[in-house]
């Protein structure tokens, strides 16, 4: 023994049933386990019998060596797990060699299995009825989270933080089960931030006398970034780009410069937004504010549709559209009358993948329509743009691409605690009805319940989880129809409605006044959320008129994705997001998207189409687009053919353009057509 073990700096005794579990440690590494078992003689305890483990087998050694290796041990120490009457015999046995020992916390996990792992109070892990050390408790919620399907790094690594931070291994695999622990699923609070801005008494402000008696009515001083927004030009014309927050008052600065400019005579507004339900809610509220000093009419998708009775109206005062709507005018040579004003509302949707290139080709469509119109007409000058945001990553850049003022707010009216618990999709639900209740049960300062917005990926799972709410809960996307949804908006604004479950398509600005914002899932349809997307849906929870905080609630299922092309899983996402970066607002164009928007280009401004590609944001390949163009015989020289047109026209994709052309070479019904395009699309 004496030449194996020289001396060690920690001898580690713990009582295992009718024996002593022997462990000895050098330089911070184990260097022998055995066992020992005593017998009681005149003298008192004495070793017995003297057992080295190695390799999984006991081999037996001479008492002595026992002695031996306590004697050349630094510090003894043994296990406090060890029962009082074990710990009376082994420091008795000790005694006897005039050997000194201390009682010490370990943990009994690692005793068992022959480690030494002394606790203190500030490292000890509660694990049901004992403590344990972390690395047993770490191990331990492994498990739990490979039962569970398994995390990403970086979700294992936030459960280990608040295990150490709680010292409670139950509260942390508790949330694996869907549990709610504010304390540990709060991520953390985006605090409310107030920018000092000199405010604009609206008594000052230079505007038509109709418009200005209805602003002094309802406000004293314009907020902060109305009042910026003033201060760099806008009711002298000037063009701007207005980055701000949710609920900060984006919309009245584009109202302020359009109704002002069609009052005066200096043309219609244009009020350009990404989604028909979107629309639909403006062109309501701009009817109501607004009827009485001009026509309000709405255009949307590629064709025009009833409002009460009345078509669309081009001539009308105040036209609110879809970006596809107005680029549908603009692709079939409607005549939209003098425009004094274009609002783009979400104009971030210049950087998403399939409606950004069409966006970006609209704004040089409609800029090359003004322009061409104020050649034509005297004493018109061309249109002021307005472009509005809440979320932009790079807003000089963007800004100075637009050819327009920067008007920047960063501010937050009320703080947004943001929380992140896992779950399955089955227990989703239950999840959700409790947050649902916690929330409308309870009432803000200023005496408002509270009310949740539940984002979902599918119309189908809105329907299922609203019905599985406890209170009235309504489901809200696009597949109702206009009055269904005015029903459930005017319900969610009276608080007869605890929650609205809605799609992630519908982030983008429809005005639900929550105090709660819930993610059922981190998808928009078969694709991840951006960090834009993200931070515009999370930004929907806490109203400053209405509410004293938000909430927000990632629930997020483990090693869980959606579509097949997804490469990341839900955990992963959520970290991703929740640390993430503001991305850049830029248009990227492939082949198809280049084609699309060249044809366009050239149906509306035929020769000139160059100088409206060259004006695009994105890096548009204009050569070999029109070389394409050529070969597919979508233009004849600078002249769009028969099928040109009518690509453009239907917003096809030349991929689309071609296998419609398929089908009808092969006989194949119109409903077949469209199967087929439906089904190209689920599996591209």
């Amino acid at each position: 023994m004496s030449k194996q073990v020289t001396r060690v700096d920690t001898l580690f005794l713990h009582q295992t049933g009718d024996d002593y579990l022997v462990v000895a440690r050098r330089d911070g590494k184990r260097v022998l386990r055995g066992k020992l078992e005593l017998k009681e003689t005149n003298a008192g305890p004495r070793p017995l019998r003297f057992l080295v483990t190695r390799k999984g087998e006991d081999s037996p050694r001479d008492p002595s060596q026992f002695v031996e290796l306590a004697r050349s041990a630094a510090r003894i120490r043994i296990s406090q797990q060890t029962p009082k009457d074990g710990r009376d015999e082994l420091k008795e046995m000790l005694d006897g060699y005039q050997l000194e020992a201390l009682t010490v916390r370990t943990c009994r996990r690692c005793a068992v299995n022959g480690r030494y792992s002394p606790i203190t109070d500030d490292t000890a892990i509660k694990a049901e009825h004992e403590h344990i050390c972390r690395d047993c408790a770490v191990k331990e919620l492994e498990g739990e989270l490979s039962f569970a399907g398994g995390l990403t790094q970086a979700a294992q690594e936030r459960l280990e933080e608040l295990l150490y931070e709680t010292g409670d291994l139950t509260r942390i695999t508790n949330l694996l089960q869907g549990e709610l622990d504010p304390d540990l699923t709060k991520f953390d609070t985006i605090s409310a931030t107030t920018e000092d801005v000199e405010l604009v008494e609206t008594s000052t402000l230079d505007l038509h006398p109709n418009l200005k008696s209805m602003l002094t009515e309802r406000f004293d001083t314009l907020l902060p970034v109305q009042s910026l927004a003033i201060d760099n030009g806008l009711l002298d014309g000037d063009d701007q780009l207005v980055v701000s927050a949710t609920a900060t008052g984006k919309t009245l600065v584009g109202e302020l410069a359009g109704i002002d400019r069609m009052l005066e005579g200096e043309g219609k507004m244009l009020f350009l937004v990404p989604l028909v339900a979107l629309a639909n809610q403006k062109h309501e509220d701009f009817k109501e504010r607004y009827g009485h000093l001009g026509k309000v009419t709405i255009r949307v998708g590629a064709s025009r549709i009833n409002d009460d009775g009345n078509r669309f109206d081009p001539n009308a005062d105040v036209i609110v559209g879809t970006y596809e709507g107005i680029d549908h005018a603009l692709r079939t040579g409607k005549d939209l009358g003098d425009i004094g004003t274009v609002v783009i509302d979400e104009v971030h949707t210049l950087k998403e993948a399939e409606r950004g290139h069409r966006l970006d080709g609209m704004i040089a469509r409609l800029k090359h329509y003004c322009e061409a119109r104020a050649k034509r007409s005297e004493g018109y000058g061309g249109a002021q743009w307005i472009y509005l945001s809440a979320t932009v990553g790079n807003p000089k850049w963007l800004a100075q691409n637009l050819r327009a003022n920067l008007v920047e707010y960063e501010d937050r009216p009320v703080p947004i605690e943001r929380h992140v618990t896992f779950a399955d999709g089955q227990e989703k639900p239950r999840i959700e009805n409790r947050l649902v209740r916690q929330a409308f049960d309870s009432k803000s300062s200023k005496g408002y319940r509270g009310q949740t917005i539940i984002f979902t990926n599918s119309r189908r799972r809105c329907h299922e989880i609203a019905r599985k709410i406890d209170y009235n809960a309504a489901a809200y996307h696009a597949g109702l129809d206009y009055g269904q949804r005015k029903r459930v908006e005017r319900q969610f604004a009276n608080q007869d409605l605890a929650a609205v479950v809605t799609t992630a398509a519908l982030a983008a600005g429809v005005d639900f006044p929550a105090s709660q914002v819930i993610f059922d899932t981190l998808a928009m349809g078969i694709e991840w959320l951006s960090v834009q997307e993200f931070s515009q849906m999370l930004g929907r929870a806490g109203r400053p008129d209405y509410h004293d905080k938000g909430v927000v609630y990632l629930l997020v299922e483990p090693d869980a994705s959606y579509h097949n092309t997804m490469e990341m899983t839900e955990d992963e996402v959520a970290f991703k997001l929740l640390k993430g970066e503001m991305e850049e607002v830029r248009t990227v164009y492939d082949q198809s998207s280049a084609v699309e928007e060249t044809l366009a280009n050239i149906v509306v401004a035929g020769k000139k189409a160059k100088a409206l590609n060259n004006r695009m944001l994105g890096e548009l390949p204009t050569t070999h687009a029109v070389g394409k163009l050529l070969e597919w015989g979508f233009i004849d020289g600078l002249d769009p053919t028969p099928l040109g047109l009518a690509v453009t026209r239907q917003f096809l994709s030349p991929r689309e353009a071609f296998a419609i052309l398929d089908g009808i070479r092969k006989g194949s019904s119109p409903y077949e057509i469209v199967a087929d395009l439906e089904l190209d699309e689920e599996g591209r």
